[in-house]
């Protein structure tokens, strides 16, 4: 390929990475880091100026290529520290949805964040029992707790609540048939399906009733020799309204005790307290479904328990015992550090009244329209004061969401900051908020950026309101371009 002269003019005043390298802030790095990652960040920089150099359409966009030695060694510097930058970082959720997923679901309480550095940071007695000095097992530190807060006889952790269904239905029903109601079929995040994961774990699948409806005389009626199983799945992330019916636990269970067939039920969420005082709907709780007669249930350590991703098998010890004994625990096993998490937010709830103040989910859940208004006109003033002018600063009251699958009927009253762009589009604002130090996720509402406050915790006001003005203090608006102009 030939390259133009105005080109080749541009490549010859690239400086050589040893003459760039004698910087003086250059210098400082060699001193405060590794000279092997601030060579590689120079040359990454130079060979990056001379792809922008040759791929140029014309003469005219050269001279938007600064290739000044302050620019290149600043370049250089960024690029040292974007390598240093962890990917997975903490961000601040001002979207409305309490369990996003995309985000990491629930936030862990402090006890959980306290218990897991405890644990990592040196060696810890996993399987060890510190009584006998003899070797134990892993699910000892949390089994006990699950079973005092869940009336269950034994409890297993697995690394999530897929893997918990998967893990039953293989250990209890391979080769078998397992009796479901057609309405309660459904899929999960990232496409995971109950059909899929019946058969994956060697389960044949028995649908009964419609969509719609179901009832007692369509379970019995399909109940044979080859049936080991009656599963019941919480539609926490749907609902069907209308002519619909459903069976009940209860009604379920003395029905699989006629048969002596076990019910299993998978509640997905993992409720453990009740928040229709707070004008919540009712969800299904663990407690209740053991109590109405489900010999098992599986549940979420990430959603509404507001723990760790985690998958938790609770209910009779005949079938958890056998489930332990599946070769395939090990596969699905959790570690130290999602043990240690668990273990701390269970122990909240020893303390309904503790749980409600501490685990965060529940937190975000049954905070006040009212507290969320004082904080939401504290942002709006602190943004109006360092945004005039760039941005139309307001308080909304729109709804926020659960999400995460749960509660999917639910709209919670809620407060944000809206900030209308006066030179930007709302896109352009998300994607600076989003590409921040402290990265700020938003919502989008016909152009403006809506900041909710419910999915903010509280200690995070203020980190909130620093990013967002940090950001976009320095969007110019188009008068004050024409000014720089003239």
């Amino acid at each position: 390929m030939r390259i133009s002269a105005a080109k080749q003019k541009y490549l010859r005043q690239l400086p050589a990475i040893d003459k760039l390298l004698e910087h003086e802030k250059l210098q400082e790095a060699f001193r405060s880091g590794s000279r092997e990652i601030t060579v590689e960040a120079a040359q990454q920089v130079i060979a990056a100026k001379r792809e922008q150099i040759l791929m140029c359409p014309s003469e005219e966009s050269l001279q938007g290529i600064d290739i000044s030695p302050t620019t290149l060694v600043q370049e250089i510097l960024d690029t040292i520290e974007n390598r240093n930058v962890l990917g997975l970082k903490r961000v601040l959720n001002a979207t409305g949805v309490l369990l996003h997923t995309n985000l990491g679901r629930a936030p862990l309480p402090k006890a959980a964040l306290e218990a897991v550095n405890a644990a990592g940071v040196g060696f810890s007695n996993l399987e060890l029992s510190l009584g006998t000095g003899k070797r134990s097992t892993r699910y000892q530190h949390v089994e006990k707790l699950i079973c005092h807060l869940t009336g269950a006889e034994a409890a297993l952790v697995v690394n999530n609540n897929a893997g918990a269904v998967f893990l039953a239905l293989n250990s209890l029903a391979s080769g078998t048939e397992v009796v479901v109601s057609r309405g309660e079929l459904v899929e999960i995040g990232g496409s995971f399906r109950i059909p899929e994961v019946m058969t994956r774990s060697g389960c044949q699948l028995r649908e009964v009733g419609t969509t719609n409806k179901c009832y007692l005389e369509d379970y019995r009626n399909v109940i044979n020799e080859n049936t080991a199983l009656l599963l019941k799945v919480h539609t926490s992330n749907f609902k069907i309204m209308g002519f619909t019916a459903t069976v009940e636990v209860h009604k379920l269970s003395r029905l699989g005790r006629e048969y002596d067939i076990p019910l299993m039920e998978d509640l997905g969420s993992g409720m453990l307290v009740d928040l229709t005082s707070y004008g919540l709907p009712y969800e299904p709780r663990v407690q209740d479904s053991l109590k109405g007669g489900a010999d098992l249930v599986t549940f979420s350590g990430d959603k509404l328990l507001g723990g760790p991703q985690a998958g938790i098998i609770a209910g009779r010890r005949k079938y958890i015992e056998k489930i332990k004994k599946n070769q395939l625990l090990r596969a699905l096993r959790v570690d130290k550090m999602t043990l240690s998490a668990l273990e701390a937010t269970l122990r909240l709830y020893l303390d309904q009244e503790k749980a409600l103040k501490e685990v965060p989910v529940l937190r975000m859940l049954t905070i006040s329209e009212e507290k969320l208004l004082t904080r939401a006109r504290d942002l709006h003033t602190r943004l109006q004061k360092n945004l005039q002018g760039y941005f139309g600063v307001e308080i909304s009251r729109e709804k926020a969401r659960v999400g995460g699958g749960s509660m999917p009927l639910v709209s919670l009253p809620s407060c944000q900051v809206s900030l209308k762009p006066v030179s930007l589009s709302g896109e352009a604002v998300a994607e600076r908020l989003r590409t921040a130090k402290s990265p700020v996720l938003c919502r989008i509402r016909k152009g403006q950026v809506l900041l909710d406050l419910r999915s903010i915790q509280e200690d995070e006001d203020e980190l909130l309101a620093e990013t967002v003005v940090e950001v976009l203090e320095t969007v110019v608006p188009p008068e004050k371009e024409k000014e720089k102009e003239q």
